[in-house]
């Protein structure tokens, strides 16, 4: 994945994220909780991106 794509998504990502924060209403426990979530998922793609964290691949939900 170039730099360029990676940039690309994150700022996507930033801008849902932002537009979720600022025209959906939510209790705010709610919106701290989504961007924490979302936070924390985009870390661990970020880490799985760069091959720090090469175990993801191997975690399976259910069957």
């Amino acid at each position: 994945m170039s730099l360029v794509h990676l940039v690309i998504v994150l700022i996507v990502i930033g801008v849902l994220l932002w537009l979720v924060n600022t025209y959906i209403p939510m209790d705010p426990k709610i919106k701290r909780i989504l961007n924490a979530v979302v936070v924390i998922a985009v870390v661990l793609w970020l880490l799985q991106v760069f091959g720090v964290f090469n175990s993801m691949p191997d975690i399976r939900v259910g069957r």
